[in-house]
């Protein structure tokens, strides 16, 4: 199998119904296969599987959180190169596999290819602003966006794979981390675009930047203790804390609600994180702090 395309969707029939027409257009999928994992949907989206059944269906009826439904669902891929979207991304290029396959090919040290993201909802491809297209000099990043990738499924293999002591944001980064422990490169790219169908959220709506101040306070906080060597992870957690206390906890109620429940699913989930712990060395942290962000 050449390649796969995985897929976790939560409630968004009509996000995820465009992007299967997209990628069906896309693929050959007599060498390429697209596999989906419905997490716990409680909308109509398990009707697309009659709809779409070229996809390989995994369906929980309970939510267990894009990290650990990433888990169970690239366990499942065949393909050599692992392609990651979300549910409402579309590559902007058709022959993405062939162009991911070409970066691989010429770069051997490359283990996961970040694509470039273009926020915002469009009638069509067409009515994106060239501006956004822009080509660009490709650049090694630390970490990837989960809304488009691609890893060689043998890196992916020798790393844990997405964390199961994450639900939601912050899984990316730490197979982006052991990818770098491996001895691998991460490359952001421009050659590749991704249409990431979703608007730029303005403050606080639907307290949707609450949920994730929480989640990723906690995530992070998981990701020293999991990751980083004594004593660094005690002084990098204690200055997350009290950085986030000073910035956001200390000016708004919510915030501080958010604050104080994230600290106390800390300490509740702490065996589970420990029990996950396998610190990388120094050299990789050193590495990985003087590596650049991807592109946002």
């Amino acid at each position: 199998m050449e390649a796969s395309v995985l897929i976790v969707s939560k409630d968004r029939f009509s996000e995820l119904q465009k992007t299967l027409k997209i990628l069906h257009d896309y693929l050959n999928l007599k060498d390429q296969e697209i596999l989906v994992f419905l997490d716990g949907c409680i909308d109509e989206s398990e009707k697309l599987i009659k709809l779409f059944p070229f996809v390989k269906w995994e369906i929980s009826p309970e939510t267990l959180g894009a990290s650990r439904a990433r888990n169970i669902l690239y366990k499942k891929a065949k393909g050599k190169i692992l392609f990651g979207l979300d549910d409402d991304a579309h590559p902007l290029h058709k022959d993405f596999i062939r162009i991911s396959n070409e970066i691989f090919t010429n770069n051997t040290k490359v283990g996961i290819i970040a694509f470039k993201e273009i926020r915002g909802i469009f009638a069509t491809d067409d009515d994106i602003p060239d501006s956004l297209k822009q080509k660009k000099v490709d650049y090694l990043v630390k970490d990837f966006l989960g809304c488009g990738f691609a890893i060689r499924s043998e890196v992916y293999n020798k790393t844990r794979g997405f964390p199961v002591w994450i639900d939601i944001y912050g899984e990316e980064v730490c197979v982006a981390l052991e990818t770098l422990e491996l001895g691998y490169d991460i490359l952001f790219t421009h050659q590749i675009v991704v249409n990431h169908r979703t608007q730029k959220q303005k403050k606080n709506i639907n307290g949707a930047n609450y949920f994730r101040f929480g989640k990723q306070l906690k995530n992070t906080a998981s990701f020293y203790l999991v990751y980083y060597p004594f004593p660094l992870l005690l002084k990098k957690v204690l200055r997350l804390y009290v950085l986030n206390f000073r910035k956001y906890a200390l000016k708004d109620l919510q915030f501080f609600k958010k604050y104080l429940f994230s600290l106390i699913e800390l300490i509740w989930n702490l065996p589970q994180i420990l029990k996950n712990r396998k610190p990388v060395g120094r050299s990789v942290i050193v590495k990985f702090n003087g590596l650049r962000n991807p592109e946002y």
